[in-house]
């Protein structure tokens, strides 16, 4: 059975000694619920910069409002800059902004013309993630490709954050698994090789493959409800429920 989490109010303070403490707050305010956060873990993080993340880590000012009774749409929304927030207030986003490119530093940049979009958990090691899968970006804000154990095994309750719609995003994978398969095969083009995961591209949606639907949800107990998994697409990329402005912008 699926926990919830049930307190609307909570407040997470890092258990290690660091210049970083993590700030939150989850308040309903009508019919929305707000996350706000100074963007820290409530964990250790990587140092930063490191070879393949030249950013330093910088406190935040995050707030991520959504509704509280969120619903199914009946349509797929896949335009979001972040895909969700953890319950300790840190963003889950997984594009990258690079793609395979030959003359690029490290094999890629920013132009899309191969195609090929770099994938944050295939291509960790490129991109510089720390233990907990998770980096910084231009700003300093610190962010999630995918799961981090730290977090998991710091709450109480299975539910780890919210979704861009609303729905809550549990980890639970003793009871749900991934429907993404790596294509078979090879690449048709550049920067060829086998599917490895290293770009969004190797992966394709089986619905014989695992339980979950393409957006990585499920309906459990009778509520639909997403979920972490600990291979692609780690967290939510698209979304059957109405997607809250503060998620399609940065």
């Amino acid at each position: 059975m699926i926990r919830t989490a049930t307190a609307l109010t909570l407040a997470f303070v890092a258990s290690h000694a660091s210049a970083h403490e993590n700030e939150v707050s989850i308040t309903q305010q009508g019919d929305q619920i707000c996350v706000k956060s100074n963007g820290a873990p409530n964990h250790d993080i990587g140092r930063f910069p490191t070879r393949g993340n030249p950013n330093s880590f910088s406190e935040q000012n995050l707030r991520f409002c959504f509704d509280a009774t969120p619903e199914l749409t009946g349509r797929t929304e896949r335009r979001v800059v972040v895909s969700g927030v953890s319950v300790t207030g840190i963003p889950f986003r997984l594009g990258t902004a690079e793609f395979y490119d030959a003359s690029g530093r490290g094999g890629f940049s920013r132009n899309p013309a191969s195609g090929w979009r770099v994938e944050g958990m295939g291509s960790a090691d490129k991109l510089g993630m720390d233990s907990q899968n998770a980096h910084v970006d231009h700003s300093g804000m610190y962010h999630y490709h995918g799961v981090s154990e730290a977090l998991v095994s710091s709450l109480t309750s299975t539910q780890i954050g919210y979704a861009a719609d609303g729905f809550p995003i549990y980890y639970a994978p003793a009871q749900v698994s991934s429907s993404y398969t790596l294509k078979s095969g090879t690449r048709p083009t550049a920067p060829g090789g086998r599917y490895d995961g290293r770009y969004e591209q190797d992966w394709v949606f089986d619905s014989n493959a695992g339980n979950l639907d393409e957006c990585n949800g499920a309906v459990i107990n009778g509520e639909y409800a997403y979920f972490a998994t600990d291979t692609y697409p780690f967290f939510p990329r698209c979304f059957n429920g109405t997607v809250s402005p503060d998620f399609r912008r940065r």
